[in-house]
Order: C-alpha cells, then structure tokens, then sequence
C-alpha cells in the first residue's frame, strides 16, 4: 500500500520537530568544561574506559576532541555510539558519509536501521606513529543504538566515565540511566532541569552539580541545516563566531550548562560574602541597603533576593535565587530544600487579600505552598523558586 501525502506530511513535520532535539556542541565548550577537570586533578582520564553516546564522530566534536587526546590523557579505551536513522524522526535527511561507505564495514542494508559503535584503542591501527581519530574502527550495533537498550547499557557498564550532550527531551531520563549504574559523568542540559524533584534530590545530596563553565554565558550549538532558529539567536550566535556555514546553521542556547559529577576546583571557591550589618550599611542593592532582609510570612526565613547579598554571618535558613547554584559551594553552604518542594505553613488569607488588593494577578489562594513575604515597603510579593540553605558553622 502506498505511503499517503498526509502521511508523507506527518513524517517530515515530525522529522523537523526532531531537529530542535538536535545540538551539536562546539569544540571549545567541551575544551574549556574538560580543562577544568583537569586542572584540578590530572589524571582524572587516566587509566579509564570513555563512553560518548549519541555521538557519531560524523557529527560530534566529542568524539573528535578525545580521540585527539587519547595519549596525554591517558584514556585507555574511547567508546562512541550513534542512533540508527531509521528510529530517529531527524535521519529524514541523514546521509552516509564517506568515512563510512569507503569502510569495508559498510552495509547498506544495515546502515538505516543499526546504530554504530565506534572504537578507540591503544593501537596504531594504521602504523603511522600516533594514536588518533584515524585509527579508529566502527562497526554496527545489533540494535537501533537507544541509551536505554541492553547493548548500550552493557557499554555503560563497561565504561568508567559517560560524557555527552544527550537529548534535551530524555534530559532526566539519561541522567536516571547514569545515576543507576554509578557512573561518573558530565553532560549538558537544559538550566531549568535543576526544578526537577529527581535532578535538584541529586544536587542536595551532592551526587550532582553544576559544571564550570557556561552557566551564566551563552553556549552555541551547530543544528541541521534548516532547523529552525530564532533570528535574534542566529546573530547571537555569529557574533560570537558562529556564522552560518555549508554544513550547520547555528544558534545560541543562554540557559545551557554542564551538570557532573566530577569534581572541579571553582566549586571548592568560597563565595565573598559582607557580613548582616555591612550588608544593611553598604549593599549596592537598595532594596537591602537601609532595609535589611524581610522574613517570609509562610516559612522560617529570610529572603535573600541577590547571591551577592548573602549574609555570610547569618546561621538561620536563607532563600536565594536558583541562579545561586552556578557558584554553590558545598564546603560552605548546606542545602536546606528548593522552595517548590518544600513544607511551608501556607499562604494566610491575609496575605492573599493584600496581594490581589495591590493590584497583582496569579493562581494563589489562601493555603498557598509558595513561600511569600512582605517588602520594605510592604507591598505582598510571591518570589520565583528559591533555594533554601544556610551557612555551615564552620565556614
């Protein structure tokens, strides 16, 4: 039975929706995030098995960057895996390249519908001196190549260390699949992903944190030629360097970061923080200065509505803006609790009559669980997520 325009319809909207899944991280970023790994400890690569999947190294500068670093990191094995075309909307318009039909295990048969699983070993495969991406040997997965099949999962366990740009969409998921196993890892997502109850549960018990690197600047990622992009993120993008070329379009990402579970020095940076009082005297923020903090009405606590306005001699539970998380510092704070999941008293009826009498709108009713507070100037105020925190006693 033949294929209908509908159905033709449906298959390319689909496979274009698929394109805004697709991001191709740019050699600096992963750079810049590797050699602070590295800059903290050395050998952090040494001795170790590297799984990068979802990373063909037609594509992918992941594979690209560790095959070039293969000796002077020390890895002992480099893992890459693809997704079959076929079980992907986007491989619509994938193409084999020629470093795989000039291969002698290329298959055309299974080219489509097998994911691949590219190797790289101790071994100069061609005999020319130096261990690189030209030594390295491909093959076809019996599968489609899904970070959640058996066969990837067996290279998972295999591997010491899993670093990638996983799709945005399965975010939570792959982290979930790393997690599970134990693994170490780092990979980029999507800012907001610090919200979900299962990644933040990470952050709390520092099994998870933010990377180094771009966590307040913009990240640019290639994307298929065609993909759509905004305009005003196409000129971000080539001003940063990025132009548009014959192979990618690009567009900058400003709420992209790495999250990992390897350690890194700026982490260990204790935050410059003015004492309570100094804070009232001399906070360039007016809202402090003069004021001092407000306690919210719903929970016991103050709120602290700039990083830099932490008081860092208060010993009570502050709420601060998530954005708080790029410069967290385990040895120097503790993480009390994001505010969305936390137990507060409720929004009083009170609270809920000044609000709507002061003008504002929203969804809020008396019994509210958003933590609220009263301004100096006594205005109702329903803050955007905060976490919770206080000092440790010893820092």
């Amino acid at each position: 039975m033949g294929v209908t325009a509908a159905a033709k319809r449906r298959s390319l909207d689909a496979a274009k929706a698929a394109k805004n899944d697709e991001f191709y991280t740019q050699w600096a970023d992963i750079e810049r995030e590797m050699n602070a790994y590295l800059e903290y400890d050395p050998d952090v690569f040494r001795g170790k098995v590297l799984l990068l999947p979802c990373d063909d190294p037609e594509w992918s500068n992941f594979t690209k960057f560790f095959a070039l670093h293969f000796v002077d990191y020390g890895i002992k094995r480099l893992i890459s895996t693809s997704y079959a075309p076929d079980s992907n909307p986007a491989g619509a318009f994938y193409q084999p390249s020629l470093f795989e039909t000039e291969s002698p295990a290329f298959d055309a048969s299974k080219d489509r519908v097998r994911g691949k699983k590219f190797v790289l070993e101790a071994d100069d495969v061609n005999d020319d001196g130096v261990i690189n991406i030209d030594d390295l040997q491909w093959d076809y997965l019996e599968g489609d190549g899904d970070f959640r099949s058996a066969e990837v999962t067996a290279l998972r366990d295999e591997a010491d260390v899993v670093i990638t740009n996983p799709p945005f969409s399965l975010f939570r998921e792959f982290v979930a699949w790393l997690v599970e196993a134990d693994k170490m890892f780092s990979v980029i997502g999507n800012n907001n992903a610090i919200t979900y109850k299962y990644i933040f549960t990470l952050i709390k018990a520092n099994r998870l944190w933010k990377g180094a690197t771009a966590n307040s600047t913009d990240m640019v990622f290639g994307v298929p030629k065609g993909a759509p992009v905004k305009e005003a993120d196409r000129l971000k993008a080539a001003k940063l360097g990025y132009p548009s070329d014959a192979d990618y379009d690009y567009t900058r990402l400003g709420n992209s970061c790495w999250f990992t579970n390897i350690d890194h020095g700026r982490r260990h940076e204790p935050l410059q923080l003015m004492t309570l009082a100094d804070n009232i005297k001399f906070s360039r923020h007016k809202d402090i200065r003069g004021s001092g903090y407000t306690k919210y009405d719903n929970f016991d606590a103050i709120e602290v509505p700039y990083t830099d306005a932490i008081p860092g001699d208060y010993g009570g539970v502050m709420g601060v803006p998530i954005t708080f998380l790029d410069k967290y510092n385990p040895d120097q704070f503790e993480i009390v609790e994001l505010s969305r999941y936390t137990r507060t008293q409720g929004m009083s009826k009170e609270f809920v009559d000044a609000y709507y009498a002061s003008g504002q709108t929203g969804q809020i009713s008396e019994g509210h669980p958003d933590l609220c507070y009263y301004d100096s100037n006594g205005r109702p105020v329903v803050p955007y997520m905060r976490v919770l925190l206080r000092r440790k006693a010893d820092s």
